[in-house]
């Protein structure tokens, strides 16, 4: 039969150009049979390499077993061996350019042997069995700009580990099979609507987190294969969860069988240590400018989107890309062609690639984590943007992270930290993140970083995640934060479960299911996350107290909800807020509610807004307002303004034509008068004479 793996003069051309988006389909190492022979057609990019030859175990690692051929211009080393299977180790033994030996693994390979091997795996993924069409048919109309998005950001190795006595080792991974089963019901249940899983792709180095990666295109061995990889993702998806993952085209480690001199020369990365390494990481940075690597990492984005299904990528240290100083000092960085720090090459590449994929991926969403203030990072290409769909919020999440982690007596003085963010949230598509990045290295969990006693740590949090779900933008929680984790993220131990054995940590976890549930329900939350007329101030100068009053709006006005939070312990008892509108206030959402580990019940559940003016609003409510209190109200934004004004106009008018009509009346009378005046006048005149 023909082989469908041959890499063509097509082939050739496309990826000179950085065009070829099925890359991954030649690349690599593809199980096959050719002529009635089964075996597995290899193919590899090399182009400076003197000799490539496959080792493994199907040849007992013998460097002159089966040497393949290069026969085109672009490097494309390729070839057919009869009887390597799946599930057989093999690496590229490749005599590089000033005849060093050089032992690869693939770079297009699926799978990899399990850390610290370091060899790649044959795999065959012909007959993936996917069930998931009604979740892709459904994506497909998936609009971040009026759909609610929830992101629980996850690591596998470490939300859930077996037991040393359940004899899965040490480590005790779950494989990729069982984490869906208990993490989609779990991310169901809390009202999540996508997961966000870190280090996917194989990497060496279980603290990385699996953000310097040596296998772009295997999920990690660590929790299984690539077959159970996709098991999970088409679960996720039965069960109504997206599927969104890191992804690392910023660096990639220099560990002997990565691509760092992959054939003797730098194929991947630069020449030039001051544009081809970052100094702080000590990796490799890619050129971008070369059409085969860009290439290779558009290839993978498209891979992990359109072969496994993946409904997103949120790409790491984009400012990193963007800046040719970034982590650098002077003499150490090469500035572009106008004499500027803008990396060109990393621009367009990435206005290459959203524009592709996304337009390919109607519903796939390509998640910035830009960390400077980058203009148009989720423009449009067209609008010379870089074309992301969404973009983390660092500026708010750090201003949010100062202000909770100070003692209440402070945060007066600090009160602008937590309403600076609304100045500019409508200038990207943002998502507010409580990253993992924030609970490691000795920032230390949420729940420790907020001040007071015991109790008034989880009151501080339900207060912080209320002005988080009622802020503009998507969200993403990290796990264990939604039930105040209190010890520090690690990579080596699972999150700590059994504090829901503790009343007040089950009673902030079912506090956040509420929260999501209700940022889904609510239109005004989630579908006007990126209109301006969406949010309004009621209150953003209450310092003195700490309190802060908004209202999100929903696009007809009704169901629109009044947000009410008291950032002390001292309770206000006399408080009155200002609203829009006269009507009812239902209160729909109380932090201090027994039920949530707080001791304000109400009994009182509408509140009546009355006639008088305050936060120069012409009507208020009364509410009392206890400590850390947060109150959530649903009313309806619908005036009766345009009748009022009507009537209005209609009386002035009235009044007006009414006055013409008694204007001319009353000239008609002084006339008259004038006429009799001047009769009497006459006659008198006339008697006396």
């Amino acid at each position: 039969m023909e082989n469908e793996y041959l890499f063509s003069e097509l082939d050739q051309y496309l990826f000179g150009h950085a065009t070829h988006y099925d890359l991954y389909k030649k690349l690599g190492a593809h199980p096959t049979t050719i002529d009635g022979v089964d075996g597995t057609y290899f193919a590899v990019w090399a182009p400076n390499a003197q000799r490539v030859s496959v080792i493994g175990e199907f040849n007992d690692w013998d460097t002159e077993a089966n040497i393949i051929t290069n026969e085109d211009d672009i490097g494309v080393w390729q070839g057919f061996i009869p009887n390597a299977k799946a599930g057989q180790m093999y690496k590229y033994f490749i005599i590089g350019y000033q005849g060093e030996h050089l032992y690869k693994a693939d770079p297009f390979g699926n799978q990899a042997e399990l850390r610290p091997g370091t060899a790649s795996v044959i795999a065959d993924l012909r007959n993936l069995k996917w069930t998931d069409s009604a979740w892709m048919k459904k994506r497909q109309k998936f609009d971040i700009k009026s759909d609610p998005m929830i992101i629980y950001e996850c690591h596998i190795g470490s939300w859930m580990k077996h037991p040393e006595s359940a004899g899965r080792g040490k480590e005790g991974f779950y494989n990729y099979r069982e984490f869906a089963e208990k993490a989609a019901d779990y991310c169901k249940d809390m009202g999540y609507t996508h997961i966000e899983l870190m280090g996917i792709a194989e990497h060496p180095f279980d603290g990385s987190w699996g953000y310097q990666v040596t296998g772009y295109y295997a999920p990690t061995s660590r929790y299984g294969t690539p077959n159970d990889f996709q098991y999970m993702v088409n679960y996720f998806h039965k069960k109504g969860i997206g599927v969104i993952l890191d992804w690392v085209p910023a660096h990639f480690p220099k560990d002997a069988a990565g691509l760092a001199c992959f054939d003797g020369t730098e194929l991947y990365e630069h020449k030039d240590p001051r544009q081809g390494e970052h100094p702080d990481w000590g990796t490799k940075i890619y050129n971008y400018g070369r059409p085969e690597v860009k290439n290779f990492l558009m290839a993978n984005a498209l891979y992990w989107v359109e072969f496994f299904h993946v409904d997103g990528l949120r790409v790491d240290a984009v400012a990193s890309m963007l800046y040719l100083d970034y982590g650098k000092k002077d003499g150490e960085w090469v500035a572009n062609k106008y004499g500027e720090n803008k990396n060109l090459e990393a621009i367009e590449f990435f206005k290459h690639m959203n524009s592709c994929l996304l337009g390919r991926n109607k519903g796939a969403v390509m998640i910035a984590e830009e960390s400077t203030a980058w203009p148009k990072v989720t423009a449009k290409v067209e609008d010379d943007g870089l074309g992301f769909s969404m973009k983390w919020n660092m500026g708010w999440m750090n201003d949010f992270l100062e202000y909770m982690k100070l003692d209440p007596l402070f945060r007066k003085g600090n009160h602008y930290k937590m309403t600076f963010s609304t100045s500019y949230a409508y200038s990207e598509n943002y998502i507010l993140v409580l990253s993992h990045d924030e609970v490691v290295h000795l920032k230390c969990s949420m729940w420790s970083k907020m001040p007071g006693i015991y109790e008034d740590k989880f009151h501080n949090l339900r207060a912080g995640y209320t002005y988080m779900m009622g802020h503009p933008g998507k969200k993403l929680l990290f796990m264990g934060q939604e039930f105040g984790q209190q010890r520090e993220w690690s990579e080596e131990r699972e999150i700590d479960w059994f504090l829901l054995e503790t009343d007040l940590n089950k009673q902030l976890q079912d506090y956040v299911r509420d929260l999501w549930k209700m940022y889904a329900k609510y239109q005004c939350l989630h579908g006007t996350d990126y209109d301006p007329l969406g949010f309004e101030w009621i209150n953003a100068d209450d310092a003195d107290r700490s309190i802060y009053s908004f209202m999100r709006k929903s696009s007809d006005g009704k169901k629109s909800l009044l947000f009410v939070m008291n950032m002390t312990p001292m309770a206000r008892p006399d408080y009155r807020c200002g609203v829009p509108v006269l009507g009812n206030y239902k209160l729909v959402l109380n932090s201090m509610d027994p039920k949530y580990g707080g001791t304000e019940e109400r009994a009182k559940k509408t509140y009546k807004a009355t006639e008088g003016e305050c936060d120069n609003r012409p009507y208020a409510i009364a509410y009392d307002l206890p400590a850390y209190g947060c109150a959530v109200f649903e009313f309806d934004y619908v005036t009766d303004e345009p009748k009022k004004t009507a009537r209005k106009k209609a009386v002035k008018k009235a009044a007006a034509e009414i006055g013409e009509k008694a204007a001319e009346a009353g000239e008609k009378v002084v006339e008259e008068v004038k006429k009799t005046t001047r009769k009497r006048a006459t006659k008198k005149k006339a008697a006396e004479e």
